[in-house]
């Protein structure tokens, strides 16, 4: 019985033979160091008839910011409010897209004009969120830039650093009094979705509707014009 050489030029060469669309068994090969030969090479028998695997991975994850979440066909909204219910700065992403994976986007979008001129304001002074953005990504890149965060822990996370005893660390500074004004970012959800083409998407483009949302911002924003320099609380 014959027994392939296992010299490097010899296994290029197999490996070279067996990526053609169809493989056969040469006369006299045990069938077990056939199938080993097939395994290392990544494939057996005859090559895939998918002509359109190279065009799905060329297509977005996310077209038009349209995904499916629990309600269907849905596009998420990320906003930050200032203290008077005001957006400013807005992020569309597909509806099964988990809150936090947004927050990076959010905060560089946020841009202030100074109400003395000058160079504009990219950074607040504290920020207040939910939950959802309660991880160790977004809390130190808030230490690192010098924000104070409010954001309130999930239960999981406090049992898990109450399980680690002393490794557990010390749990993040919340003020319990301060995290009751988060309600300003929800009233300014409210204040969105009193425009219709907000509160149920009608744009095909998602450029499109993030215009509409910007419009409507541009509304609130109309109605309750800066006369003094409001708080940095994004």
């Amino acid at each position: 019985m014959w027994m392939p050489r296992w010299s490097g030029r010899t296994i290029t060469r197999l490996v070279l033979v067996m990526s053609r669309p169809r493989m056969f068994r040469p006369n006299g090969w045990p069938a077990r160091t056939w199938r080993t030969l097939c395994r290392l090479a990544g494939t057996q028998g005859a090559a895939s008839n998918d002509k359109n695997s190279a065009e799905d991975e060329a297509k977005p994850v996310d077209r038009e910011a349209l995904g499916r979440s629990r309600g269907g066909v849905s596009t998420k909204i990320h906003i930050a409010a200032d203290s008077r219910c005001r957006p400013v700065a807005r992020v569309t992403t597909a509806g099964q897209r988990h809150d936090s994976l947004a927050f990076e986007a959010v905060m560089d979008d946020v841009c202030v004009h100074r109400p003395g001129g000058g160079r504009l304001r990219t950074r607040p002074s504290g920020v207040l969120a939910d939950k959802a953005y309660s991880t160790r990504k977004i809390r130190t890149s808030l230490r690192r830039k010098g924000i104070r965060a409010t954001i309130s822990e999930p239960a999981n996370q406090i049992a898990g650093r109450v399980a680690k005893g002393g490794k557990g660390g010390r749990p993040p500074a919340f003020d319990q009094e301060l995290y009751k004004q988060r309600n300003t970012v929800e009233r300014a959800f409210n204040k969105l979705r009193g425009t219709r083409a907000v509160a149920t998407r009608y744009d095909k483009r998602d450029f499109v509707y993030r215009g509409t949302i910007d419009v409507a911002s541009i509304r609130i924003w109309l109605r309750d014009p800066v006369t003094h320099h409001s708080r940095d609380t994004a």
